[in-house]
């Protein structure tokens, strides 16, 4: 989320309708401002802040204005308690949305590995990828690293599907051909006659960008 938010967007984006007043009638002090705040910003993101420090600073002054709490009570919210936890649930209720399970995860994996992977690897554009999902699907995305991670998953599992399809298409012949070449290489710094192995110098790094390293490649 943005850091820096300018008087008319914070009243555009923060500002508390008359049904989130509503649902703050029962809470009060750093639970009244928390679960107006978690509101607000799932309103935003489709998830919920890491921690207090996610949630921009003018954003919580605005917020606590309207809920008259003071703001310094949003360092006093218990981000481990049971009033969080149902802080989220009720939150999800307002729009809609229901976590996102194990389940899930696998499921949302094995899309990536086979519809997206084929066209996309890079990691960063993948985990996009799954919040957006996660918003189209009414799913509250899972933390970031483990979207990461989940990405990361999924990019392992289309490359050893990929390799395992691209060797089953290969004839007898040529996938011998293949472990002689990688066996020639494994645990051996040159070839038989001094040079470097076929597989060697295809991992080998270019280097720098030039007519020397283009003539060598």
């Amino acid at each position: 989320m943005r850091r820096e938010w300018e008087p008319e967007d914070l009243i555009e984006v923060w500002t508390l309708l008359e049904e989130d007043q509503e649902r703050l009638r029962n809470k009060s002090g750093a639970n009244r401002l928390g679960f107006a705040l978690l509101l607000k910003f799932f309103e935003v993101e489709a998830r919920f802040p890491e921690d207090a420090a996610e949630v921009p600073a003018a954003a919580v002054s605005y917020v606590a204005q309207q809920v008259r709490v003071p703001a310094e009570e949003w360092g006093a919210y218990d981000w481990s308690g049971r009033a969080i936890k149902r802080h989220r649930m009720e939150v999800r209720v307002v729009f809609g949305f229901r976590e996102c399970t194990q389940e899930d995860q696998v499921q949302l994996a094995q899309w990536l590995a086979a519809e997206l992977c084929p066209v996309e690897l890079n990691r960063d554009r993948l985990a996009e990828a799954v919040v957006a999902r996660c918003r189209n699907d009414r799913l509250e995305p899972p933390a970031p690293a483990k979207v990461t991670r989940l990405a990361a998953s999924a990019v392992n599992a289309f490359e050893e599907g990929f390799c395992a399809t691209t060797v089953e298409r290969l004839s007898a012949a040529s996938r011998s051909r293949l472990d002689d070449l990688v066996a020639d290489d494994d645990g051996d710094e040159g070839s038989a006659g001094g040079g470097r192995t076929f597989f060697t110098e295809l991992k080998a790094d270019p280097g720098a960008l030039g007519l020397d390293s283009l003539l060598t490649r």
